[in-house]
């Protein structure tokens, strides 16, 4: 398919639940709850020993396709921190695995990729998501859907930079120096890139909301090493080209990356509801810069975890307080849990949330 065909557009299933009282549903639509709602990225994981004694002797992406499985290590963190929403476990290259990309995640290094992607020829080369490649992720959502109470769902996916700089650089990098001067270099061999990973992006974040998810999440992580203008240039239409095609599903859309100060209005204009808000600015200066009138989620330093009770209260609070300023805040960290996290500190962090 083209990148600029756009996918067919898909209405919302009638069967969606209704959680009318759900604190994090509310602050995602710009309303007051009655508490501040809170969950964590990367709550699902590393940091819980439920978690490691589960995934024992299985593979991270094995983990992803079990229906079973990754139902019960999303719900782990819920039962645990009693958070305000649930997130799919599942990880940004899922569909590319689906889809038949020769990827894997390293421990220790994370998504390493077979042959790295840099010409058209490869490009052409890459192979398209068809949903049922990815039954086994919806049906792991119907199961939470069935397990979950009133606790919203939220789904992800990887948006096309982010998932273009592991197939360009062949895994993680520092500085994504081949993704770059690819973009400069051949921007029609990168259009045509991003707009195959944008069409593979948006067939498995429907997937997830054709089985129930309530929320979805597009992580563009990597995306603040861009300039705005190259920002606005090589990827917003891409990003816009995904969350624009789920917009017909009526759930709160969010976009996040990580030391994106700077194009958080840019972001925002590709089509999200709430914008994630990483730990590098306060979040009164993030709605600031939005205009005075937004709906931000975050922004705790995921490190802070790691400090004194004392220290980690006062961070919490203001946080809170410079929250207040936004239409709506969600209360998260400005990136993942660490691995090295004690479980009962994301505990107490929810707790103190709940108080404030």
């Amino acid at each position: 398919m083209s990148p600029t065909t756009p996918l067919p557009q898909r209405a919302a299933p009638s069967g969606r639940r209704e959680l009318p009282e759900a604190p994090f549903l509310a602050a995602a639509r710009g309303e007051r709850p009655a508490r501040t709602p809170v969950w964590f990225m990367r709550q699902a994981g590393r940091s819980l020993p439920e978690y490691r004694a589960l995934r024992e002797g299985v593979p991270m992406l094995d983990a992803c396709f079990d229906p079973e499985m990754l139902a019960e290590i999303t719900l782990q963190p819920v039962r645990r921190h009693a958070v305000d929403a649930a997130i799919l476990f599942s990880d940004i290259v899922v569909p590319l695995k689906a889809a038949g990309v020769d990827i894997d995640i390293v421990p220790g290094t994370g998504p390493v990729v077979a042959a790295p992607v840099r010409d058209l020829a490869a490009v052409k080369a890459l192979p398209e998501l068809a949903p049922d490649q990815v039954a086994k992720v919806a049906d792991g959502v119907r199961l939470l859907v069935e397990r979950l109470g009133g606790t919203p769902l939220i789904g992800f996916a990887g948006a096309p930079f982010t998932l273009a700089s592991y197939l360009i650089e062949g895994g993680p990098s520092r500085n994504h120096e081949h993704t770059k001067a690819l973009m400069h270099s051949s921007p029609e061999v990168w259009h045509e890139l991003a707009g195959r990973l944008a069409d593979i992006a948006l067939t498995f974040l429907r997937a997830q909301l054709d089985a129930g998810v309530d929320a979805i999440q597009l992580f563009d992580s990597w995306a603040g090493a861009l300039s705005e203008r190259d920002y606005r240039e090589f990827v917003l239409p891409h990003s816009a080209k995904v969350l624009d095609g789920v917009a017909a599903y009526g759930v709160p859309r969010i976009h996040f990356g990580v030391g994106t100060g700077e194009l958080l209005v840019a972001m925002r204009e590709a089509g999200a509801d709430v914008v994630g808000v990483d730990w590098r600015i306060p979040l009164d200066e993030a709605v600031r810069r939005l205009g005075g009138s937004a709906v931000v989620q975050g922004n705790l330093d995921p490190a802070l975890l790691h400090a004194s009770w004392p220290v980690l209260e006062a961070e919490v609070r203001r946080i809170v307080e410079e929250g207040r300023a936004a239409d709506g805040h969600i209360f998260n960290l400005g990136h993942g849990v660490l691995p090295g996290v004690d479980p009962d500190v994301l505990t107490r962090v929810v707790g103190l949330v709940h108080e404030l």
